[in-house]
């Protein structure tokens, strides 16, 4: 909304600021943070009086596992990220270009995401079914959204179907039409890997966080010609404006931070980490980071990675490689305490996010 005052700057000069990307991305970080700030602590006695505790489903044999360690957390609200998402959508709104269609398109994603995770939770809380939505189910809608995404990316946005490599600016890929299964993968592994991250006290949104600053900076060098043309990576018009996107992620998290720091008054639930996690790969497939987002969001894919291997063996074999999964919970049975897993796995997070930075010049 902000952004069209620029258009009477002839009228009033001082209108011109509302022209740039980085002032109105400082803003959107510091709308979405006081938002989460001055709304949070009402918000979170909300839905402990609309009963949306924390529920934690233990099964296939969790409950001698993990019962001590999530037993404290049990009545702890959850969904709070309702309030990410909308604070996030207040603040774009607010500071970004509405006509700019990666804007649009992204909060598309965010808000599809953020029903199926809110209809997960809402199910799971409310007795409906004490699994939430069923898997598959939930997979499936994900899929239609990544097929309307990705084909919308391929057939009207003209992103390019080339595959930047890291470290080497004469190598490129070339998928073809095959870039739309590409894009499906991502936004659908993407929005998982972080839902399968948030089981501790601040760790997804912590590591959300790190990932949301680094592709800020991403979008606004990939959106800047000059910038862009010296550091050798495509130049992609318009993206630029996704930087307002990513640190309004910025100052949610930070804000929700506040909150969900050990020991948490509230938790995003599904709808909070699926949407942040589509959100942020849908990013990265717009400004051509496909590649950087395994490496930047290393420890999202090791979480989904655990899972999978843990699941894989145990139906081939009968034998699990971790005392439990996601690999959070198996430091947990090792009886590492939760702050100091949640901190470690920053500390790997901020270590990633600089060596994402550094591919820009080492190519």
């Amino acid at each position: 909304m902000f952004f069209y005052l620029s258009q009477f700057r002839n009228e009033f000069f001082a209108f011109n600021i509302f022209r740039y990307i980085t002032f109105r991305a400082g803003l959107a970080a510091v709308t979405t943070f006081l938002i989460m700030i001055v709304i949070g602590p009402w918000f979170i006695r909300k839905l402990g009086q609309w009963n949306l505790g924390e529920k934690p489903v233990l099964g296939g044999g969790r409950e001698a596992v993990l019962g001590a360690e999530l037993k404290p957390k049990v009545g702890t609200p959850t969904m709070g990220g309702i309030l990410i998402i909308g604070s996030i959508l207040i603040s774009v709104l607010l500071w970004a270009d509405l006509s700019n269609p990666y804007i649009l398109l992204t909060i598309f994603t965010m808000l599809w995401l953020a029903c199926i995770g809110f209809a997960d939770d809402f199910m799971k809380l409310k007795g409906i079914n004490k699994n939430g939505m069923p898997a598959r189910t939930k997979m499936i809608w994900q899929a239609v959204l990544a097929v309307i995404v990705s084909f919308y990316v391929y057939a009207y946005l003209n992103v390019s179907t080339e595959l930047d490599v890291p470290f080497l600016k004469k190598l490129v890929i070339d998928l073809g039409p095959f870039y739309i299964l590409l894009v499906m993968a991502i936004l659908i592994g993407a929005s998982n890997a972080v839902n399968l991250t948030d089981g501790l006290d601040g760790l997804a949104i912590g590591c959300t966080l790190m990932v949301a600053l680094t592709l800020a900076i991403l979008c606004y060098i990939t959106g800047n010609i000059n910038i862009s043309e010296y550091l050798f990576i495509p130049y992609i018009p318009g993206s630029g404006e996704l930087t307002i996107f990513c640190t309004a992620i910025v100052g949610a998290s930070l804000g929700f931070l506040w909150f969900n720091a050990h020991p948490a008054s509230v938790f995003m639930g599904d709808v909070g980490a699926l949407a942040l996690g589509g959100t942020i790969g849908i990013i990265a497939v717009f400004i051509k980071k496909e590649f950087l987002l395994v490496v930047l969001g290393g420890v999202f894919v090791w979480e989904a990675l655990s899972v999978i291997m843990q699941v894989t063996s145990f139906k081939l074999t009968g034998k699990r490689i971790f005392l439990c999964s996601p690999y959070h919970h198996h430091l947990q049975k090792l009886n590492w305490k939760e702050s100091k897993i949640v901190i470690r796995f920053w500390i790997v997070g901020i270590i990633l996010a600089l060596v994402t930075l550094t591919t820009l010049k080492i190519r």
